[in-house]
């Protein structure tokens, strides 16, 4: 076998072969196997090498390409194959001496230069193959942003989201076909996209505007953005958690006794390489954040039904462990003799047991030991007066 690549990912635009570079027309001339969707496959009449079209779903393609291994092959994306696109999924799976890639010029890049936008103020979503519900915490009046979608339409279930949301004045700029002969780009309101009528390829620049409820940015968010049954990690208390806990990037947290999902679902937002398991006992809990996760664009979120320790055997191994429910000497001891050296744990407590538990522990492995009390100010007959809650006590260590 040749130590040059076999496989080539190849970026192609809606202008087919008109928009390649010399480089890439020369790779397509020698690939024996050309692979890719139907669409892309269209857009090069002209090529001599074997057609394959990749299957739906996308990994069942990995496969089939495997097969080939050794041959000259070339894979067709769309643009910038790194950009939301098949070029990580193929790196992921193949080693670094095997493939090749040609990327071509990005839809992002297009829409940008179509729009007038920065791309480096606008934030771009690759959303052909996700929920809409990603948007969720970023949605904010003023944000600009350009969004992938996976047909035309997605544009009306886009309208109908982002009304919903309470960002009813947003304005949609439609673009179909970018780069090619096809291309057309509209400017609609909400309402106007409701009617349809786009086709794919598609993506959307949006201009939000409206009355919704935008997230804050911090750690901490409100809590009536969770759905709860009264089991949640308050928003004060939450936000010294999330302190504690100290996100790093791609890192992975184990969320015990989840409740709401409210701690491991702020945690996902604090930035996208972050992954996080939530630990439930209570199936109806554990269906209530999976639902949670979902409405707040966190769907990464793994949500185990099971009581710890017994449902943490086969998890993948955390680099940080919250404990805010279930909390007892076995779980404790399971996770010091089952965690590799360097685990940070968090534990919060709120019952005099609990504390207790929590002191012998740091008495024994050290850490901080934090004690939060907290009172708000509430009505006392005709004046007011501070209702405590129940102190929290919080202990920080790394095993």
């Amino acid at each position: 076998m040749s130590d040059a690549p076999w496989l080539t990912v190849l970026g192609l635009g809606e202008d087919g072969l008109d928009g390649l570079p010399p480089a890439s027309r020369q790779v397509l001339e020698r690939a024996e196997i050309i692979m890719g969707p139907p669409r892309h496959l269209s857009l090069i009449p002209d090529s001599t090498g074997q057609r394959i079209e990749w299957p739906v779903p996308f990994a069942d393609g990995l496969p089939i390409l495997t097969g080939f291994r050794g041959r000259p092959t070339v894979v067709l994306a769309s643009g910038d194959p790194f950009w939301f696109g098949a070029g990580s999924v193929i790196a992921r799976n193949f080693d670094a001496g095997e493939w090749a890639a040609l990327p071509g010029q990005s839809t992002f890049s297009l829409a940008a230069a179509r729009l007038g936008w920065p791309l480096e103020a606008t934030q771009t979503f690759g959303l052909h193959a996700a929920p809409l519900t990603r948007l969720r915490p970023h949605l904010a009046p003023g944000l600009r942003a350009i969004l992938l979608l996976r047909n035309g339409a997605a544009v009306a279930e886009l309208a109908t989201y982002l009304t919903e949301t309470g960002f009813a004045d947003t304005r949609l700029h439609v673009m179909e076909a970018l780069g090619g002969a096809r291309e057309r780009s509209r400017n609609v309101s909400l309402t106007e996209a409701l009617l349809g009528g786009f086709d794919h390829p598609v993506c959307v620049g949006l201009e939000v505007a409206g009355h919704g409820a935008a997230f804050p940015k911090a750690s901490g968010k409100p809590d009536e953005i969770f759905e709860t049954d009264g089991q949640i990690t308050k928003r004060p208390v939450r936000a010294l958690t999330l302190s504690a806990l100290a996100p790093q990037r791609d890192e992975h947290l184990w969320d015990i006794g989840g409740g709401t999902g409210s701690i491991s679902i702020e945690w996902l937002m604090c930035d996208p390489t972050l992954t996080a398991t939530s630990i439930e006992p209570r199936a109806d809990r554990a269906e209530r954040i999976r639902r949670n996760a979902d409405m707040l664009g966190q769907d990464r979120l793994n949500v185990v039904h099971g009581t710890a320790p017994d449902a943490l055997t086969g998890l993948a191994l955390p680099d940080v462990v919250f404990i805010g429910g279930g909390l007892s000497t076995a779980l404790l001891e399971w996770l010091q003799t089952s965690l590799p050296a360097g685990t940070r744990l968090i534990a919060n407590a709120v019952t005099l047991e609990s504390e207790a538990l929590l002191a012998h522990w740091h008495d024994t492995l050290g850490g901080e030991l934090l004690r939060i009390e907290l009172a708000q100010a509430s009505a006392l007959g005709p004046r007011r007066g501070w209702k405590s809650a129940y102190p929290v006590v919080q202990w920080s260590v790394t095993l």
